[in-house]
């Protein structure tokens, strides 16, 4: 007499974190985002050669604000934790590089390794501030949560006035950046060189994020959003879950502020203050959250929007005070009405838009 043995009903969450099966796939997985990293590199490499300085001034700054945004579409998209404080967290990243590149001058020390040293010490401040939000975040929910980030966002710029010795306050700090290598120099004018290095730092910023999301981290990530007490009962440590995707978002943010000082050449606290923080969630939901796709769009947005509104505040020939009152604010007011109209017509931001456009594409053909 034959028996048939019953196995226990799995939960959802559960079935989430299992570990799926690593070898092949997790190295195909890689490979894929390797590919895509290249095909990227070499599309803007062509795409640099052909536009002027400004244009490329401009590329280099969506690539400093996607290195921030695809971090912050992995921390609430796929975390489900909401930050206000990214602004202040890029501040991090921009003045460490700002203070250690300057160090280098003065010592006399610049070379090509100086600017990747820098950058480096901008992610790990960023990270280790994260780490501290981290530890907080993981004991707080919701509008609580939101709070201490929008106190974190408030404090750096009074840190900077505060120690005015350091970090020059409201006047803030010039930054020493080296021009490409003399054998690069002909191919590499400053500008096109700024962008290159900012794009380098976004394709490494998604490279990480993705690898990260395909992960078991990823999927921990996505079971402590989607139900806490369900992920305890899975076997995932909460806590410890939470950090992590602070620790990585906010070295994501050090980088992009980092890189965005490079581009700068200077860096004040005036930056990166609250507007910067609320852009910044505004881009990637905007884009599409949880998606890197969406950050992309956000990025994009991120720089696209303001320089349209100067641009159209100059061609109605309006009076200087009018004008500059119009460059400051209406930015921000065209973001939130930007982010109105997606919400009424596409709820899931643009990248979802385009999804659902290519599934009716299908559909009909």
């Amino acid at each position: 007499m034959s028996t048939t043995q019953v196995r226990p009903a799995r939960s959802p969450i559960s079935r989430l974190i299992t570990p799926r099966r690593t070898g092949p796939r997790r190295g195909s997985t890689l490979l894929r985002h390797l590919l895509w990293v290249a095909i990227a590199a070499v599309a803007v490499y062509f795409v640099s050669y052909g536009i002027d300085p400004f244009r490329n001034y401009q590329l280099a700054t969506v690539a400093a604000y996607l290195c921030v945004t695809a971090g912050l579409t992995m921390l609430t998209g796929l975390n489900g934790q909401l930050s206000l404080g990214h602004g202040a967290l890029m501040a991090c990243g921009a003045y460490t590089v700002a203070l250690a590149q300057n160090e280098f001058s003065d010592r006399g020390v610049l070379g090509a390794w100086a600017l990747p040293v820098s950058l480096a010490l901008g992610v790990l401040v960023a990270a280790l501030a994260g780490a501290l939000i981290g530890v907080c975040a993981a004991r707080l929910r919701g509008p609580y949560l939101a709070g201490v980030t929008l106190a974190v966002a408030l404090v750096v710029p009074a840190f900077t006035t505060r120690f005015a010795g350091l970090f020059n306050a409201d006047q803030g700090l010039s930054v020493y950046v080296d021009p490409a290598p003399a054998a690069l120099g002909q191919y590499f004018p400053p500008e096109r060189w700024q962008a290159w290095i900012a794009i380098g730092a976004a394709m490494l910023s998604l490279l990480i994020v993705a690898n990260l999301v395909n992960s078991r981290f990823g999927r921990a990530f996505k079971a402590v959003r989607d139900d806490e007490v369900a992920a305890k009962l899975a076997g995932i440590h909460v806590a410890r879950t939470q950090v992590l995707a602070f620790v990585v978002s906010a070295g994501c943010a050090g980088l992009g502020g980092g890189v965005l000082a490079v581009i700068s050449q200077s860096v004040s606290p005036s930056v990166f203050g609250l507007t910067l923080s609320l852009n910044l969630l505004l881009a990637i939901v905007l884009g599409g959250l949880g998606s890197l796709f969406g950050a992309a769009w956000g990025a994009l947005l991120l720089v696209l929007l303001p320089y349209l509104t100067t641009e159209v505040t100059r061609g109605l020939s309006l009076s200087p005070g009018l004008a500059n009152k119009l460059e400051g604010n209406l930015p921000l007011a065209i973001f939130g009405l930007t982010l109105i109209i997606v919400m009424l017509v596409a709820p899931g931001g643009i990248q979802d838009a385009f999804r659902a456009l290519g599934r009716t594409i299908r559909r009909r053909f």
